[in-house]
């Protein structure tokens, strides 16, 4: 004779399956608040600065396409900033185009124990040419234009900068972006060369 299971084991055992299914989608739901909260506070760390909004037209066939441009410059003051432009038929449009652009192209910034920079450095795009330097703690930021706001997201807090030849918003901030680039810190420096800080600095 084999065992058959009565009717009361078969109600615990569909018992279980049911609580074990509705235990499930709370731990996905778990899952997936979690990530939401990461992405958020990702999402916070990010402020977004408009630098320039623009109309400006495209010749067609039929007469002048007219459309926004917006230079927008995102940073988390933490060492991460980046430029982007956006191009839309609307404000809302370009400003969003604009901040996805901008997070493409970050660039990592070397920050001191002051909020400076390590060293002096000097961007150039286009007809743009600016001049970045270290300053002593309590100078603050003093630029101007769109380096300022680059700086300024960037998390530096005393620096000093000047813009050497053109005056236009979007070569100045895309010529401290490559300022900034081009900046590393000693001990890198000295890793890449195979030296030690004391031998750098003598």
């Amino acid at each position: 004779m084999t065992d058959t299971p009565t009717k009361k084991e078969n109600q615990l055992t569909s018992e279980k399956a049911s609580t074990f299914n509705q235990d499930e989608p709370k731990k996905n739901n778990r899952k997936r608040n979690r990530r939401d909260s990461k992405n958020l506070e990702r999402d916070s760390d990010w402020q977004e600065r408009v630098v320039q909004i623009r109309r400006v037209s495209k010749t067609v066939k039929g007469g002048k396409k007219m459309s926004f441009r917006a230079i927008i410059v995102v940073g988390n003051e933490k060492g991460q900033v980046g430029v982007g432009v956006g191009k839309a038929g609307d404000v809302i449009g370009a400003v969003r185009k604009g901040v996805a652009d901008g997070k493409k192209n970050l660039v990592r910034v070397p920050l001191t124990r002051n909020n400076s920079i390590p060293t002096l450095s000097l961007g150039r795009n286009g007809a743009a040419n600016v001049l970045i330097r270290p300053a002593a703690p309590g100078t603050g930021v003093i630029a101007g234009g769109s380096i300022r706001t680059v700086l300024e997201l960037a998390g530096i807090k005393n620096v000093l900068a000047k813009r050497l030849g053109s005056k236009t918003p979007l070569n100045n901030a895309r010529a401290a972006m490559v300022a900034l680039s081009q900046l590393r810190t000693h001990k890198s420096v000295s890793r890449e060369r195979g030296i030690s800080l004391e031998q750098l600095y003598s």
